[in-house]
């Protein structure tokens, strides 16, 4: 199973950033995907998620009026994209799996991607 995380970098305050999940190895539609971040000397966050349908969607509620999460079964991948970007942004993000439990828990995600970086300057 992999989980390829894309589209991180450098960006100034305001400024947008799509992040791009390509998973592989697994029946994607029968997974929940999830964005975390994890800044550097903080613990890993959730910051949103998709059900299976795509339907459903979860966010934290500091990123829920300037990110948005969407998923293509067909292409096995996920979409956050990322608005009105602030400093507080800036972390590692990372995408993962889940069949069943707490969308907002990091310990019900079987499968991790390698997560890029999200810069946001002031």
């Amino acid at each position: 199973v992999q989980l390829q995380a894309s589209g991180g970098g450098l960006v100034q305050a305001g400024g947008s950033l799509t992040l791009s999940c390509a998973a592989s190895g697994l029946t994607f539609s029968r997974y929940n995907i999830g964005w975390f971040r994890q800044a550097p000397g903080k613990e890993r966050e959730f910051v949103a998620s998709v059900s299976i349908s795509g339907r459903a969607t979860y966010y934290q509620e500091s990123v829920k009026d300037r990110f948005a999460i969407s998923r293509n079964n067909a292409r096995n991948s996920v979409i956050l994209q990322m608005n009105s970007l602030k400093p507080e942004d800036t972390a590692v993000y990372y995408c993962a799996a889940f069949i069943s439990g707490s969308y907002h828990s990091a310990d019900a995600y079987g499968y991790w991607g390698q997560g890029t970086q999200v810069t946001v300057s002031s």
